[in-house]
């Protein structure tokens, strides 16, 4: 900022002026002059400090400016009298212009302390009392060592209008004291601006009441306390100076709500100063000093106690914040867990709820693809359609993440059915958010009361009846006691997939890869098999579907990528170039949401010692078509010079489009493709498109289940060259790599 150091600068010289003031001959000429100068410099620094800054509220500063000139014009005149006509008349002319210099400082202070709003008061209670108990407790030892004294002498030996002026100064300095003390406890973060402003009517109160004081006593002749007076016009124009003062006014006070340990003690002491002038003998004996400290000490009494209620006051209201806090999601602005949970006990105690809970398909997607912001945003406008959807005295509540939940009293199964349905409903128009339409889904499972043994069950078993909405691909389903038994059976083998892994009851077997015509092996594809103790054999079909679900295909995922990359890497140091090429590994949509999988296959390849480019990742088209995580992930093995394979190409969402964005180095065409490839019609024209794609592409493509020669030697006469299926061989434990017997008949 251009000027915002010009107040050092003033500060500096205006220090170095006020030096080089003392060093002018006392009464002289040159003292007046320089004093009046530094005045009038100082006032016209406020006016250009308006015009450099630009104060939102500039009234204020204009009324120091006046101020300030008022007390100069004071000054000449004065020095006018003493120079010129060699006297000092009290009162005077000179003294009308310094009175009027204090409400004109006065009311910029006042309106500084006021800002933009008309009921101070109100706005800031506690700091207005704060200040009241500072302005009481020193008003008191102003009274008393001040004023008092200054009344008594003025009374008896001087007129009506030396008295009532003489009187006035006091009076005035007390209440810019009072203003000063508002100022400094208001409560706002302090500027520069306004801590400069403070020590300026610092100095002002101190130089007008040691004078005051020592005049009330003796002859004032030195003139040392004209270094206050001048301190203070110095310090009001580098306040002006200084950038902070643009927002004086609108910041100066925001409420006292806490209560520092400095303040604390101020606020004390200012509170005990009544009971300590008594103790101070000459004031203990002054009837009148004794009325005022026992007014004082009654008005410092209730102010505490206001201060104190308004302190109760605060923390209850603080307290009934804070619970409704706790009790409501600040994301949505709907009930919370806690709250949903609370209201479920009530009702289930008096009636007979139901309870919907679902949560958002394709939501993390959401978030991966398009930021944290949009999720947010996303989530509010959903919770704001589900509200809308309902009757009045049903909630809604976020339960957590993308988890909502929804409680309909004393209602029957058909009456929470039609609510379901219209939530349902809900979600087929998109959602805007981000400058995106997205299309958002939602598995929705409902419960009952009936037959429930508390509460929590009810809402047990709508989560059970998402779920199994969610795996059926329905928008809703409801609760019944056949699922509890499903859920069983697939918790039991969730537990008993922890123990076989632990166990070592997973073993990997090898289906070949071969090249046509000739059927010559060319690599395998790894596939996990779970031998039982007492069940023996468990179908892949059984156990990886509640891996996925409960989180063990990560693990399991894991062990397989390790085991695999460790039997590929032994069988090229056994076999040499009798050995697969390559070694095909399979990966769910779940582990490449996982964070660091890609570090996870790079430290298995090292482990191994497998080059990378011996090993292929096998995707399916599902499991990376929202994008997001897993297509970075895909990207990251890319990079390692892992090839990536599509799995079941042809079969899921958007093929075509998937290859634009996806690394993919292998197609591998779809079973369904292959089985009526010998006969004319759709399937052999879709199987020649895939490999001719394929061939344009660069691309390597693998026919799926072939199980006959014939179905081998159409493909290889369409283009393709490498097969895979039981008519090369089953999945074994190690396949034979001899040379190959089985032959495509061409």
């Amino acid at each position: 900022m251009r000027f915002g150091s010009l107040w050092r600068w003033w500060l500096a010289v205006g220090v170095l002026a006020i030096v080089g003031y003392f060093q002018l001959p006392a009464q002289g000429l040159g003292r007046s002059i320089g004093y009046n100068s530094l005045g009038f410099v100082s006032a016209v620094l406020i006016l250009v400090s308006i015009r450099l800054h630009r104060p939102l509220r500039a009234k204020i500063w204009y009324w120091f400016a006046l101020g300030q000139m008022a007390c100069v014009v004071g000054d000449v005149i004065f020095d006018y009298y003493r120079l010129a006509l060699h006297e000092e008349p009290y009162p005077s002319v000179a003294d009308v212009f310094y009175l009027c210099s204090y409400p004109m400082l006065i009311v910029g202070l006042f309106l500084m302390i006021r800002g933009g709003q008309r009921r101070l008061a109100l706005r800031d209670m506690a700091g207005l009392i704060d200040a009241g108990i500072v302005g009481t407790g020193l008003g008191l030892v102003f009274w008393v060592f001040v004023m008092e004294p200054l009344a008594r002498e003025a009374a008896t030996s001087a007129g009506l209008l030396e008295q009532t002026i003489s009187d006035a100064y006091p009076a005035l300095d007390g209440l810019l004291l009072a203003l000063l003390a508002r100022l400094v406890l208001g409560g706002a973060k302090a500027t520069t601006s306004s801590r400069l402003l403070s020590g300026a009517a610092l100095a002002l109160f101190a130089a007008d009441t040691s004078f005051s004081v020592i005049t009330l006593n003796s002859d004032y002749q030195v003139g040392f306390l004209d270094a206050g007076w001048l301190m203070a016009y110095v310090l009001w124009a580098a306040a002006a100076l200084h950038p902070s003062m643009r927002d004086s006014g609108e910041t100066a006070v925001a409420g006292a709500r806490s209560v520092g340990r400095r303040r604390l003690l101020l606020l004390a002491a200012c509170s005990l100063i009544a009971p300590a002038m008594l103790l101070v003998p000459s004031v203990a004996s002054n009837s009148l000093d004794r009325i005022a400290i026992a007014i004082c000490a009654a008005a410092l009494f209730l102010l505490v106690v206001l201060r104190m209620s308004g302190f109760v006051g605060e923390v209850q209201r603080q307290s009934h914040q804070l619970a409704e806090l706790a009790m409501r999601d600040e994301l949505t602005g709907l009930a919370n867990r806690r709250r949903f949970e609370e209201a479920l006990r009530a009702e289930f105690a008096t009636g007979s709820p139901q309870v919907a809970l679902f949560d958002l398909n394709g939501f993390k997607d959401v978030n991966d693809r398009f930021g944290h912001a949009v999720g947010d945003e996303l989530l509010a406008i959903v919770a704001g359609r589900i509200t809308g959807a309902l009757r009045p005295d049903a909630m809604v509540a976020r339960m957590g993440g993308d988890e909502f939940a929804v409680l309909i009293p004393n209602a029957s199964d058909r009456a929470g059915n039609a609510v379901v349905r219209r939530l349902a409903a809900t979600f087929h128009a998109p959602v805007h958010a981000g400058q995106q339409d997205l299309l958002i889904g939602a598995s929705i499972g409902i419960a009952g009361a009936e037959g429930a043994d508390g509460p929590m069950e009810v809402l047990r078993r709508a989560d059970v009846a998402m779920y199994e909405a969610k795996g059926a691909g329905k928008p809703f389903h409801r609760y019944t006691t056949e699922l509890d038994q499903h859920s069983t059976e697939q918790a039991r083998l969730g537990a008993e997939l922890r123990a076989a892994l632990d166990a070592g009851q997973f073993q990997l077997v090898y289906q070949p890869i071969v090249a046509l015509p000739a059927g010559s092996l060319v690599s395998v594809e790894a596939l996990v098999r779970w031998v039982h103790p007492e069940r023996g054999w468990v179908s892949p079909a059984e156990f990886i579907p509640v891996a996925e679900q409960n989180g063990l295909i990560v693990e399991l995922g894991a062990w397989i990528l390790r085991t695999a990359c460790a039997q590929a890497a032994d069988w090229r140091a056994r076999l040499g170039d009798r050995a697969p090429a390559r070694v095909n590994v399979n990966v769910s949509a779940r582990q490449l949401a996982e964070p660091g999988f890609a570090d996870l296959v790079s430290a298995a390849l090292a482990d191994s010692g497998l080059p990378p480019s011996c090993l292929v990742i096998e995707v399916t088209e599902t499991a990376v078509f929202e994008g997001g995580r897993a297509q970075e992930t895909l990207h990251e093995l890319h990079a390692l010079g892992v090839l990536v394979a599509l799995d079941d190409f042809g079969t899921g969402h958007s093929s075509l489009g998937l290859l634009q964005t996806v690394p993919v180095d292998v197609l591998k065409v779809d079973k369904s493709f292959v089985d009526n490839i010998t006969m004319a019609g759709r399937h052999a024209v879709i199987a020649t498109a895939l490999i001719n794609v394929s061939t344009g592409l660069g691309l390597t493509a693998v026919a799926e289940g072939v199980e006959t020669a014939e179905q081998a030697a159409e493909l290889h006469r369409l283009g393709y060259r490498l097969a895979q299926g039981y008519h090369f061989g089953k999945p074994v434990a190690e396949p034979d790599f001899g040379p190959a017997e089985i032959t495509a008949a061409v």
